[in-house]
């Protein structure tokens, strides 16, 4: 992940300004909250400036997620050159589905919550999506996660860690 967003960094500085790249890098898949907050620190940006921009980045693309994933799954599995990509994600919240649903709304927060790979408001919101979880509830779990997330990313790339790491 680090390559990705050192990657796109490199990419946008000089284009956009540092809040815009850390924005953008936190509304994409797969980097979200993790990879804006990485990229916060590397382009010095101010930590509360940063994680408010990050927050704000990860959070707009939950509600169209949560609303229209399963619409837009089952439009590309009718369509040949996307089918394989929807079977990938109906595969992903069958891999995750039994966790989720034991678990419930506190299922969905630790899978948001704790940073690991394939994890986030994006994945979050897409298995909460395609298992139909009432919006009052996986709103709610999604936004916890989110912000544990946060705290742990924080300390990160911020943090003790981020200061061994760079």
């Amino acid at each position: 992940m680090e390559n990705l967003v050192n990657f796109i960094t490199n990419g946008l500085s000089g284009i956009l300004s540092k809040e815009a790249i850390v924005f953008i890098i936190s509304m994409m898949p797969i980097l979200e909250l993790r990879g804006g907050l990485l990229a916060a620190s590397l382009l010095d940006l101010e930590y509360l400036k940063a994680l408010l921009i990050c927050i704000v980045g990860n959070i707009i693309p939950i509600p169209f997620v949560l609303l229209f994933i399963e619409k837009l799954i089952n439009m590309m599995e009718k369509f040949g050159p996307t089918k394989r990509f929807a079977m990938f994600l109906r595969n992903k919240v069958d891999k995750n589905k039994a966790t989720i649903e034991k678990y419930d709304f506190w299922g969905l927060v630790l899978f948001v919550g704790i940073p690991l790979p394939g994890t986030g408001a994006w994945t979050g919101s897409l298995v909460a999506g395609l298992l139909h979880m009432p919006l009052k509830k996986s709103v709610p779990a999604i936004l916890t996660g989110l912000i544990m997330a946060s705290a742990i990313m924080s300390l990160v790339s911020y943090g003790i860690l981020g200061a061994v790491i760079h």
